[in-house]
């Protein structure tokens, strides 16, 4: 008997081979009208997300992850300028990545093809469903999403949304389709179906992706936790400095590219400290250190050993002196989660040192970690940010949810 989910992955398939042949024209088109029934249905959603915050609340979330799961009239609108922005964006499909000839006359050459259904798990930020749809679509793919109850009534009015705009441009719905069970077990059958499914990716917390990297049969895109430092050189420029780590770690706090971890030279603890500690308070910000952080602003908390690996998701900083840029990049690559790091510093040969040596996916010079975002890299937006090593890394746009295949021409060769 067909379970629920398989039958998900039934129509998900029969739905792919449609959008595999759409042309760049047809989804574009598909892409502006969704982008307009999103802002002509502001309020059906904002009615949804209502009832989602309430149940958050009520629930115990905390701020960080109350502000995923917020929507308002203007972060629609943000989530419709995606669509409109993948749009725009060329067509990675059918793109010849060269052609060689061999001795004997062969043409061998690669292009980009869909990946075919893509599966998505993710938690409580509702935006994913319009930016995992936009860019799975526009690459030729089906996608499967399944989101969490703590958000499922506005993915649920999103989706019927977007639904109702394939149906009426004449394209399979089935491009698109939800995971209405919200239960852990649906979830689980969901990564056990890699005979629909081509690829899955998780979007959410640690647990969330370390539970499907463990169960699933399907292959794997891991998105990471974002444990991102930031590290001040001696040679920083401190006015620039404390605006840089004041934005990474304040403008939004519950998402992976924030600051969560500083590490500060020390021959500047005393200079940079006592006014990044009144700039932070300012917002609220609580920071704990090591002694010489300690030292130098005596409202500062020491800090402890498992203070230097977490991902607070929250109005939380924790503080590291450091000797010298390797000894910097040396805490980095040990704590990190191979999201995104910065340096701020004058000093071209450091700068040059950090972006060489630090292993993550996303490495900045005098700047916020904040840009990690497929919107910022000019994606339109982003199916998730990899911080693994195969096939994708870093934020994923459209080349990432597609595949590549050997076209090869001949002329009636044969092997000898």
């Amino acid at each position: 008997m067909t379970t629920y989910i398989e039958s998900l992955g039934q129509r998900a398939c029969a739905a792919k081979r449609e959008a595999a042949r759409l042309s760049a024209n047809r989804k574009n088109e598909v892409l502006e009208k969704a982008a307009q029934d999103l802002i002509d249905n502001t309020d059906i959603i904002l009615e949804a997300n209502a009832l989602d915050m309430e149940n958050g609340r009520a629930n115990g979330m905390d701020a960080g992850l109350l502000d995923r799961l917020y929507l308002d009239a203007g972060r629609i609108e943000s989530i419709a300028q995606g669509l409109k922005q993948i749009a725009s964006l060329n067509d990675p499909v059918g793109e010849v990545l060269g052609m060689k000839k061999r001795p004997n006359g062969l043409m061998i050459g690669k292009k980009r093809v869909p990946l075919g259904v893509v599966g998505i798990i993710f938690e409580a930020r509702p935006n994913v469903t319009a930016d995992a749809f936009g860019l799975c679509f526009k690459a030729g793919n089906a996608v499967i999403l399944k989101g969490g109850s703590d958000a499922i009534h506005s993915i649920r009015e999103i989706v019927s949304i977007l639904r109702q705009t394939l149906e009426k441009s004449n394209v399979h719905p089935d491009c698109l389709l939800l995971v209405e069970d919200t239960s852990r077990s649906a979830a689980v059958e969901l990564m056990k179906q890699n005979q629909y499914l081509d690829v899955l990716i998780p979007r959410g917390g640690a647990g969330l992706i370390r539970a499907v990297v463990e169960n699933s049969t399907v292959p794997v895109i891991e998105t990471g936790t974002g444990n991102c430092h930031i590290f001040v050189d001696e040679s920083a420029d401190l006015d620039q400095a404390v605006e840089i780590i004041r934005n990474a770690k304040t403008q939004r706090v519950g998402v992976c590219n924030a600051l969560e971890s500083l590490v500060v030279h020390e021959r500047i603890v005393d200079a940079l400290i006592p006014r990044l500690g009144a700039a932070l308070r300012e917002k609220d910000v609580e920071l704990v250190g090591d002694e010489k952080v300690c030292l130098a602003d005596p409202l500062i908390r020491t800090a402890c050993e498992k203070d230097w690996g977490t991902e607070y998701l929250a109005l939380k900083l924790s503080i590291k002196t450091v000797a010298d840029v390797d000894e910097a990049i040396a805490h980095i690559n040990k704590y990190n989660t191979g999201h995104s790091e910065s340096i701020l510093t004058e000093n071209y040969t450091n700068a040059q040192k950090f972006l060489d040596e630090v292993d993550a996916a996303c490495v900045y010079v005098n700047a916020s970690t904040r840009f990690t975002d497929g919107f910022e890299f000019g994606f339109g937006a982003e199916i998730g940010i990899s911080t693994q090593k195969l096939h994708a890394r870093g934020p994923m746009g459209l080349d990432a949810l597609t595949t590549t295949k050997y076209v090869i021409l001949g002329s009636g060769q044969i092997r000898k």
